[in-house]
């Protein structure tokens, strides 16, 4: 144990003892880093030793200077074009959160500097195929380091993640377990997230030959079976709502909790859905995204509707104060079933941007398992995290069991 809470004797953890920051914060200018930052200013306690880092250090001193608490954080210097800036940056932190994507263009570099560095990382990737891409090429090199690689810790993929982990925590031991999860959402959407999803839209074949290729390297769990499987389009009558398919990363992150946690069960089985309440609205979201989907595949088209909503664009305060989620889960295993739900105000950028501070201080602060290489938020934070956001107001609540 560390004098600051965390672990540190991880097997082949690199000595920590000496580097300057607990967190650095990299990306911190974009919209949810700033919103990230001043996340952190407000709730970090008393000697976070911690920094922002990014290429423009004009713009980073501005932003500290408008952050609450004295001192701010330190600023650093570091571009994604520059390796060596991001070699040093990891080797001076012992938690390491980016928010620059698109992460399959943006996010290698960092991840190699991690895993080299024994340092923990974390992003908010959705992007199936940069996640399955850093399994393969630095999973082994971060588990002899003992560095904590962390995809996903915004709204990809933490409510859904530990929404589940919540769940099966309610449901019977050793036995089968069934967990459906729905998704409600009234949000803007994010600028960060629009260019991701277009940019795998439009790498299908990349998409694939990754997780192919992380299929072939990944071992299964012995004597356990955990599956996501796509589910057809349905009427849930368990959540009085048109249940729709999303082929998102948040199963997969699901899944691999699953496989990686034997409280899951010897046979758990995840199935991921949007929740829309009128039948013309579903038979539209469909054909949006078909549309979207085709609209991807000519690079022209491409670039102008990633030019109407860029990464680091943001809705106003007064939008976001409007907008909400609500996930609510469905699972059934011996003889129980249990009602879930996961909700909070507006997810792209809020939330998220409190999701993702509060992973970087339970990494940094928490007393966690012994875990390493790239792990998802229930299998290194579950329970330290789940508290820290309940704590900082995000409901998981048990809404019936029976």
């Amino acid at each position: 144990m560390n004098p600051r809470g965390g672990t540190t004797d991880r097997p082949g953890r690199s000595d920590q003892s000496d580097r300057p920051y607990d967190i650095v914060l990299f990306g911190a200018t974009g919209f949810v880093g700033r919103l990230t930052a001043a996340h952190l200013a407000a709730h970090a306690p008393a000697g976070l030793r911690w920094a922002v880092a990014g290429r423009d250090g004009d713009k980073l001193g501005r932003l500290r200077d408008r952050l609450p608490g004295v001192p701010g954080p330190d600023v650093l210097r570091a571009d994604v074009s520059d390796p060596a800036s991001l070699r040093e940056l990891a080797r001076h932190a012992r938690v390491l959160a980016t928010t620059v994507g698109p992460y399959v263009r943006h996010g290698e570099p960092l991840v190699a500097a991690c895993a080299d560095a024994g340092t923990d990382y974390l992003d908010l990737t959705g992007e199936p195929e940069f996640v399955d891409l850093m399994y393969v090429r630095h999973d082994a090199r971060a588990r002899e380091t003992g560095a904590r690689l962390v995809h996903a810790c915004g709204f990809d993929s933490v409510p859904h993640d530990l929404g589940v982990y919540f769940t099966v925590g309610r449901l019977p031991e050793g036995v089968p377990l069934t967990v459906d999860g729905f998704v409600t959402v009234d949000a803007a959407f994010s600028g960060g997230t629009f260019a991701s999803a277009l940019g795998q839209l439009a790498r299908g074949r990349q998409l694939r030959a990754a997780a192919l290729e992380r299929r072939r390297r990944e071992p299964r769990p012995t004597g356990r079976r955990a599956v996501a499987p796509t589910g057809a389009p349905r009427f849930a009558g368990e959540v009085g709502a048109w249940a729709l398919p999303l082929p998102t990363l948040d199963p997969r992150v699901v899944r691999r909790s699953a496989a990686a946690l034997e409280r899951y069960g010897p046979d758990f089985r995840y199935r991921h859905y949007a929740a829309v309440r009128r039948l013309p609205v579903a038979l539209g979201g469909v054909a949006a995204v078909g549309a979207l989907a085709a609209a991807a595949q000519v690079p022209p088209v491409r670039r102008r509707l990633a030019g109407r909503l860029r990464p680091g664009d943001g809705p106003s305060a007064e939008r976001r104060a409007r907008s909400w989620f609500s996930v609510r889960f469905v699972g059934e295993g011996g003889g129980r079933r249990v009602f879930t739900e996961v909700s909070g105000g507006d997810p792209g950028y809020d939330e998220t941007a409190k999701m993702f501070a509060q992973a970087a201080l339970a990494l940094a602060l928490d007393d966690l398992p012994e875990t390493a290489g790239q792990v998802t938020t229930a299998v290194a934070m579950g329970d330290a995290l789940t508290a820290r956001l309940r704590a900082a107001g995000l409901r998981f609540r048990v809404a019936a069991e029976h």
